[in-house]
């Protein structure tokens, strides 16, 4: 009876190299299925946030247009929208709450006016998770007129 109880006693105090492996066995099949579908997700919220951001760039720019008559120029950037620039008359601003902030990959926005593809409407631009103009998907740049 006291071997018998010995036994069993062993048997439940550890955990074999089968059931180890078994275990990480189902956590890198879950880690496999699941992580990829969880960090597109992630990349996918940078576009939105830098979508809505450009479209409250633009909203700014709306106010400070009919404001002062003008688009801040390539040079004075976005910063015009918070700080007021030398030499404009009827700003009214900050038209933003807070700084310009850097896009969802830490890098600053392009600002561009007159635009190339809108010469009478300001161009914002993003260049998306790569930094590089062009691309695709979450590499594609994300820009104000479109």
């Amino acid at each position: 009876m006291r071997r018998l109880r010995t036994e069993r006693s062993r048997a439940r105090r550890g955990i074999t190299l089968i059931e180890m492996l078994v275990v990480l066995t189902i956590i890198a099949l879950f880690a496999a299925l699941v992580a990829p579908k969880m960090l597109g997700q992630g990349d996918k919220a940078r576009v939105t946030a830098a979508r809505a951001q450009i479209n409250s760039f633009m909203t700014a720019l709306g106010a400070y247009k009919l404001d002062t008559g003008l688009y801040p120029s390539t040079e004075m950037g976005l910063a015009a929208l918070r700080n007021r620039p030398q030499n404009v008359s009827q700003w009214q601003g900050p038209y933003l709450p807070k700084d310009v902030p850097q896009d969802p990959w830490g890098r600053a926005y392009i600002y561009k006016f007159p635009g190339e593809n809108v010469p009478e409407e300001p161009e914002i631009i993003c260049l998306g998770a790569d930094g590089q103009p062009g691309g695709e998907g979450i590499m594609a740049d994300i820009v104000s007129w479109k």
